[in-house]
């Protein structure tokens, strides 16, 4: 397709923009309720563990216990500012990431093209488009070469619709896709009074459905609030039926259900997230939906994109056979022979200043062979691209007649220039070896023509044949090492491409696939149905000819037999399988705006050595998030075990815990598992997990977490049973909080590995390490030392003896899990 022609128009001048800009705002999409720091904090109210603390602040007012009622007041604002905090601060992530995946728009203004974000788009702006582009604001058509428009976003029409500057089929709309051609538009409306702003329609709007890792955390949390309500009414009605005060008894069923609340698991979720997808932004891997990050953690399967993924998309011409001489050269390794015409008249048959890939590698070629002729003739006629197979047509003036100089599929080539059969077959050798090689091969014919008219028919000239160019499309330097590494990690890797299936299988093979000579069409996927479409798409590793509709379906096929798949693509073609794979990943330099628009990773340099940093980022997520929920789980049982088992046993002192106790104790949780964790080096190096697996954790995993808080339990209620029979409730309680404290800071550390043991694990690079220790030490230290602390806690001062009695059972009860893993790994060995 030749370029557009340029229309005497200059754009818009920069000095008209701050004023047009001011005058309709920003083209972006604005809601009927943006979230405020207002809403923010309405919603931070609203969340139980703050409805718990005010409940139990005017409870402590009601009894008149001033001093516990502002310090309960004190720990809701503490709350609010650490959960607004992180609110804020996974906000302003996310807000980076939209500044990263602005998309852009080339336009003309002062009379040079320019790219700018889309949303500094105004009304009056020549916006440029071609093919694979996302339309970003209404316009009226002002040049058009070829053009087709996807409208299926607004009318629901799949088919794509013809469009050119003629009155009524000259309007395009913000929304819609570029299918095929390019224009120029003048731009009408943008932001909310576009056509599919008025609609209140916005692509972006749609919430993705939720992610494997959100249901699990969510069915995690179900259960674990369950049991704290639960557990709240058993409590309240335990404590009324046995002391009739049913303040005193709503206040301990206030106790117990904070103990019980899992809050910081979202919280964590949410954290490590925003904060996973704002890192990997700033390594120029761009996630449109931060919760997908988990997906990389357990993919299994990698479809990778041939053309503009696995290759530079930018062909090149490697090797000519000069029929006229007999001729075969490598151009990889040297130029053709001084005498050989060939790449100079496959030059001619090109357009001047093409915009075809394999057009402009055969200009690049022509230049650096010693015949140059730098001055091409001026065109007398040209027979347009036609026919199957092809073959198109360039006439020049020469001597004192003309030449034509034809360029085509080498079937076409050779039927024009009806060769003998030795010929014929010597050709038909080198098709055939090119063609194994995964090359693009065009054969390239004259004609001389003396001063009498054309003919009709390109076909009809007296050809000669001049020989054969092949082209490839080399594969980026990356490729190689990229598929070795997910083999390596145990990642199936699959090519998907709509080549032919010998340059597809070359390809495969050069960047070290484990392709096993056979390759499947889109042809064959389309006439598969149900377990024998998922077998073949297990079996193969190649897939050529694809169309989106086959793409689609291979995809689709790989998910139902349980894989989790990722698939790259860069075109137009690629859309629809992107978005149906768990993770869609689009390179962002070379690819069409509706790939990245369909993709939920963006690679912003088109460098595929991103892709194994983000598997290991969604690896890291995934695994650390789990390190943070076990130790959630872990030290909630001991915490709510302790504050109900005594009521329910009858002790002689039942009530140990108050709500001042239990929200110091999320107070030092929620940090811990939201921060600490989240800064853990990547550990694991093989799948996080599977489709089908319903439950964050196996039934082996929860066992082992249960048992990790239910050891901590034993120990807590051992000291508890013994500290009661003779001390104050002042000392007892002091004991038992000081040796949660120490286990709390025991099991963090204990969590940090699921196999390795504390003795490897103390050498992971996380530089919070000293400040969880120091913040531990310097609780116990306030807690024991300072009068005004103990008192408000209601605790009492106690012998080093029984600090290192504390001590000793809270390493008891947290270093069994070092042994299990000890254990474990010999097992494993």
């Amino acid at each position: 397709m030749e370029s557009l022609p340029a229309p005497e128009l200059r754009g818009l001048s920069s000095l008209d923009i701050p004023h047009l800009q001011q005058l309709y705002g920003k083209n972006i999409f604005r809601p009927a309720h943006t979230r405020t720091l207002l809403h923010i904090m309405v919603d931070i109210v609203k969340e139980p563990m703050t409805l718990l603390l005010l409940a139990s602040c005017l409870l402590y007012f009601l009894l008149g216990n001033i001093t516990e009622g502002w310090m309960m007041l004190a720990a809701m604002l503490v709350v609010t500012a650490v959960s607004l905090y992180q609110d804020i601060k996974s906000s302003r992530a996310l807000d980076a990431l939209q500044q990263y995946t602005a998309p852009s728009a080339t336009v003309i203004r002062d009379g040079q093209e320019i790219t700018i974000p889309t949303e500094e788009l105004v009304p009056g702006d020549l916006l440029l488009l071609s093919e694979g582009a996302l339309i970003p604001a209404d316009g009226i058509i002002v040049s058009a070469n070829d053009l087709q428009v996807n409208e299926s976003v607004l009318t629901g029409e799949s088919l794509p619709v013809d469009k050119d500057m003629q009155a009524g089929n000259n309007q395009l709309y913000q929304g819609t896709t570029v299918n095929a051609g390019k224009c120029m538009v003048t731009v009408t409306a943008i932001g909310n009074d576009t056509r599919l702003g008025a609609l209140g329609l916005s692509i972006a709007s749609v919430p993705p459905p939720p992610t494997r890792l959100q249901l699990q955390v969510q069915k995690a949390v179900r259960r674990l609030a369950l049991l704290g309500g639960a557990a709240f009414v058993i409590i309240c009605l335990v404590s009324f039926i046995k002391n009739h005060d049913i303040i005193n008894s709503v206040l301990l069923g206030l106790t117990l259900a904070m103990a019980a609340l899992p809050e910081e698991i979202p919280v964590a979720f949410t954290s490590f997230m925003a904060l996973g997808a704002y890192y990997m932004s700033r390594q120029g891997i761009i996630s449109r939906q931060p919760q997908v990050i988990e997906h990389l953690g357990a993919v299994s399967v990698l479809c990778l994109d041939k053309t503009g993924t696995i290759t530079e998309n930018r062909m090149q011409v490697v090797m000519a056979y000069d029929h006229r001489s007999g001729t075969l050269t490598n151009l990889e390794e040297r130029l053709s022979p001084a005498d050989s015409r060939l790449l100079h008249y496959a030059a001619m048959a090109s357009e001047h200043r093409p915009f075809d890939h394999m057009e402009q590698a055969i200009l690049e070629a022509a230049h650096r062979q010693p015949f140059n002729d730098a001055i091409m003739p001026d065109m007398i006629y040209e027979y347009p691209l036609e026919g199957r197979p092809p073959m198109m047509t360039h006439v020049y003036p020469h001597d004192n007649g003309m030449m034509a100089v034809a360029k085509g599929a080498p079937e076409r080539i050779m039927q024009v220039c009806k060769p003998d059969a030795q010929d014929a077959a010597l050709l038909q050798q080198h098709v055939d070896m090119m063609a194994a090689r995964g090359y693009r091969i065009l054969g390239v014919a004259t004609a001389l023509h003396g001063n009498n008219p054309l003919p009709q028919r390109q076909d009809d000239f007296s050809w000669r044949l001049e020989g054969l160019v092949c082209l490839y499309d080399p594969p980026r330097p990356q490729a190689a090492p990229l598929v070795a590494w997910l083999y390596a990690n145990g990642i199936a890797v699959k090519m998907i491409t709509g080549d032919y299936a010998a340059t597809a299988l070359h390809i495969a093979k050069k960047i070290g696939m484990a392709a096993n000579g056979h390759v499947v069409t889109g042809e064959e996927i389309m006439l598969l149905n149900g377990p024998a479409l998922r077998q073949k798409v297990q079996q193969a590793v190649v897939f050529a000819r694809m169309f989106p509709e086959a793409k689609l379906k291979v995809i689709n096929a790989i998910k139902d037999n349980g894989e989790i798949v990722a698939m790259t693509g860069d075109g137009v073609n690629d859309g629809p399988a992107l978005h149906a794979a768990h993770i869609g990943i689009a390179m962002g330099k070379k690819g069409t705006e509706i790939a990245r628009q369909a993709a939920d990773l963006v690679i912003t340099d088109d460098n595929l050595e991103k892709i194994p940093e983000a598997i290991r980022q969604g690896r890291k997520i995934h695994s650390n998030l789990k390190k943070a929920i076990r130790y959630i789980i872990g030290i909630h049982i001991p915490i709510l075990l302790t504050a109900i088992l005594p009521l329910l046993l009858n002790w002689k002192y039942p009530f140990i815990f108050t709500p001042i106790h239990i929200i110091f104790l999320e107070l030092i949780m929620g940090p811990t598992s939201s921060v600490f964790f989240e800064r853990e080096p990547v550990e694991t190096t093989g799948r996080t997990g599977n489709r089908k697996q319903t439950s964050l954790f196996s039934n082996h995993e929860l066992m082992v977490n249960i048992l990790q808080g239910l050891a901590i339990t034993a120990g807590v209620m051992l000291l508890y049973y013994r500290f009661m029979q003779h001390a104050s409730i002042e000392v007892t309680r002091t004991v038992v909080f000081t040796t949660l404290l120490i286990s709390n800071t025991l099991l963090t550390f204990a969590d940090r590995s699921f196999t390795e043991p504390v003795t490897r694990t103390v050498k992971y690079r996380n530089n919070l390490v000293p400040v969880i220790l120091v913040t531990s030490v310097l609780f116990l230290l306030a807690i024991h030392f300072i009068p005004a602390v103990r008192r408000l806690f209601g605790m009492a001062a106690i012998s080093l003896q029984t600090f290192f009695l504390c001590f000793i059972a809270a390493f008891i009860c947290v270093a069994w899990f070092e042994v299990y893993k000890a254990v474990k790994h010999r097992q494993r060995l």
